[in-house]
């Protein structure tokens, strides 16, 4: 099965020659080996340069264990470039399990002939790790387009399937329902718990599981550590002795989820004042990088369509290399002939440059009052900037007299640059 991942692919072939170290990250099985080996060392030898001068190590394998040693590594690197005048690629696959990677890659990156790209631990630890010198692609599952590009269905199916088994590639080669759920809840347990707890030496395993079922059930919803720590601890004494005890305190619950974080299975998005041009430090809001993963989390129950599309529309964002925040507008509205201050919700503030956009996402406009409660966020923004419902309907895009845009979740998902038609 061949996927195209080009808009990956093409950052790593413009990044060619800049003397940084080249770092693919991302999560676990999103397909970081694929895109080295299968689809930029295939570049090289295509257009650039033969097998010779291409260095390719899977450092996960057991027949290159031997090369976890540091000094062994530079050894066989440094017998592989064998004439200074040509330009030589070194790929390393899973680098993390070298030891002092670091002083290892910084002494190839200042050759001007060799050129170096490493897939990473599933961590945003090793984008510092080079202090200057590494060159982060982050790799997100696959969007809905690239899923649907390589599935054997219509849209409609592939949809269906992409909402609750999500972006993982390995889906696609999965033939049955239940071989999809069973892999993800498989990787979800055998692959990302227990990779945060060896990496964080967690002895608690119990309140690793049950953060993440709280954080499963609230995608998209406003909560903080402060509100965790009390569902956390209202689950933990309700049978308790200890009945209304502190069982565990915000800072751990803080750190937990750094270390989910960390390990790219969450996002954050932080709230802005729009008019008050300031960040707001709590709440804020979480997203599953991979849906499928939260869903499994779950055991495929509380499928909420809404949260789930909404949850879409933001990998979708992050993965277009957009700035990604959510939005509060403060308004004065009268309510019986009174003028009554309100806060309105707005799902995504976007940015790049000089660009910026605000997004709701909305599942269904069932009537003219659901239209106007979505409008209504938007239209007390008041600047110029373009302003969109995005919905679940597959209809045609339309501009209304307040100059906010509807469109459909497949026409933004399927043309990367919907937001500006």
């Amino acid at each position: 099965m061949k996927i195209d991942r080009m808009d990956y692919l093409q950052r790593l072939i413009d990044k060619q020659g800049n003397n940084m170290i080249k770092v693919i990250t991302g999560l676990r099985r999103s397909g970081k080996s694929y895109l080295l080996y299968n689809l930029f060392r295939k570049y090289l030898l295509d257009n650039v340069t033969d097998d010779k001068h291409i260095i390719y190590l899977a450092l996960d394998s057991e027949e290159n264990k031997k090369y976890w040693n540091s000094a062994v590594l530079n050894e066989y690197l440094l017998s592989r470039i064998e004439n200074e005048e040509e330009n030589y690629y070194i790929l390393l696959d899973e680098i993390q399990n070298v030891d002092d990677f670091v002083s290892v890659l910084n002494g190839f990156s200042y050759r001007n002939n060799v050129d170096v790209y490493v897939t990473g631990m599933p961590s945003k630890d090793i984008s510092m790790e080079f202090k200057g010198r590494g060159d982060v692609i982050h790799l997100y599952p696959l969007t809905f387009k690239e899923y649907l590009d390589a599935y054997d269905g219509d849209k409609d199916d592939a949809w269906n399937d992409y909402v609750l088994y999500g972006g993982l590639p390995y889906i696609l080669l999965c033939k049955t329902e239940e071989d999809k759920a069973e892999y993800l809840k498989n990787l979800y347990r055998e692959t990302y718990l227990d990779d945060i707890k060896e990496r964080r030496n967690i002895k608690n395993g119990q309140l690793l599981n049950d953060i993440l079922d709280v954080l499963s059930s609230q995608i998209g919803s406003l909560t903080n550590p402060t509100r965790l720590t009390n569902i956390i601890n209202a689950r933990y004494t309700s049978d308790s002795k200890n009945k209304g005890e502190e069982v565990v305190n915000k800072n751990t619950i803080d750190n937990y989820i750094g270390y989910i974080e960390d390990a790219f299975l969450i996002n954050k998005a932080q709230r802005y004042d729009i008019k008050g041009n300031h960040y707001i430090n709590s709440p804020y809001k979480y997203y599953y990088e991979d849906i499928g993963l939260r869903n499994a989390r779950l055991n495929f129950r509380q499928i909420d369509d809404g949260h789930i599309m909404e949850n879409i529309i933001y990998n979708e964002l992050l993965a277009r290399r957009y700035n990604v925040d959510i939005g509060i507008v403060e308004a004065f509205d009268k309510d019986d002939d009174k003028t009554v201050r309100k806060n309105y919700e707005v799902d995504f503030i976007v940015n790049k440059g000089a660009k910026k956009y605000y997004i709701q996402s909305a599942y269904q406009l069932t009537d003219a009052a659901k239209t106007n409660q979505e409008k209504q966020s938007l239209i007390h923004i008041g600047d110029s900037f373009k302003k969109i419902i995005i919905v679940k309907d597959n209809i045609k895009t339309r501009i209304d007299n307040d100059g906010i845009v509807t469109m459909g979740i497949y026409h933004f998902l399927l043309n990367k640059n919907s937001l500006d038609e």
